[in-house]
């Protein structure tokens, strides 16, 4: 039978729910309707004067070359990250499954990323990839590769994902090696005793029964390429070299408060967050039927 909770006040369960009400209505929709408010606006740099301009801002934007190479830019950004540090964390999240001897270790060194800023990660690559002192450029240049992201924009978007990825590797991490030990046992062994390999127990077991943490994860990975990796980025390249690693949401930011064009940076900030709106809405619609809860 359903269990429900009964209360006998009608207020004490909004009473309940206030503070996080007033939290998400002070930090999310209040700044939200501000930035849609901005979007149909033009000021200038002081915010002394303003002009409404209804859609203008958003036909200058999608009339401005650079602003449309910054999706393609984001979308190749947002799969190259969701898509990697998903499949990193799985692989991690079984190696760590199966160990026995100094598990709590291995498993406390794969978390401790998760605990460094995106700023401080950002950093930690650059210093590691440095065209003059990087060790990482050392020994790449004694394999006969010259590394250089500062001059190079594969190797700049390849530095940004990488320290991306390794940023949220530790949260995904958690969920699968959770996930994985939530599957019974007994599933694997029956599986083992009828004949069944370690590839094809985990395809048709252990997978399957993963498919919602996958999904969780796939969410969430993409909401966090698209906003997150703003410390990284600006860290690691300033969206250079030129616009190469530019995605929109360092975009915002560059025409926000260094272009000083406000409403402009609002309209992108409106657009971005309808797309990120959009696209979840189509992995509940459409991803989440292929998942078996």
């Amino acid at each position: 039978m359903e269990k429900r909770v009964l209360f006998r006040s009608q207020w004490l369960p909004w009473a309940l729910i206030m503070p996080q009400l007033l939290i998400i209505a002070v930090f999310f929709f209040w700044p939200a309707g501000q930035a849609v408010l901005q979007s149909f606006q033009m000021e200038d740099a002081f915010g002394l004067s303003t002009e409404w301009v209804g859609l203008d801002n958003f036909r200058n934007l999608l009339q401005d070359g650079t602003y449309l190479e910054s999706f393609k830019r984001t979308a190749l950004f947002s799969v190259l990250v969701a898509g990697i540090g998903i499949a990193v964390s799985l692989v991690l999240a079984i190696f760590a499954d199966r160990i026995i001897r100094f598990a709590m270790v291995y498993k406390t060194l794969l978390i401790v990323p998760y605990a460094v800023a995106p700023v401080i990660a950002g950093v930690l690559w650059v210093f590691m990839f440095s065209p003059s002192i990087g060790v990482v450029t050392y020994y790449m240049g004694k394999l006969g590769y010259e590394w250089n992201h500062l001059m190079n924009d594969n190797q700049a978007m390849a530095l940004v994902v990488i320290a991306s990825v390794w940023k949220q590797i530790s949260y995904n991490f958690l969920f699968f090696l959770a996930g994985l030990q939530s599957i019974p046992k007994a599933l694997i062994e029956a599986a083992s005793i009828d004949g069944a390999g370690p590839w094809r127990r985990f395809w048709n077991i252990q997978l399957p029964l993963l498919s919602p943490t996958t999904f969780f994860l796939l969410v969430i990975n993409i909401v966090y390429a698209f906003f997150d990796t703003f410390g990284i980025i600006d860290a690691a390249t300033q969206g250079g070299p030129g616009q190469s690693t530019s995605i929109l949401v360092y975009k915002v930011y560059q025409d926000g408060f260094k272009a000083l064009d406000l409403g402009g940076s609002a309209a992108q900030s409106v657009i971005l967050m309808c797309i990120v709106v959009v696209l979840t809405v189509i992995q509940f619609r459409y991803v989440e039927k292929k998942v078996q809860y």
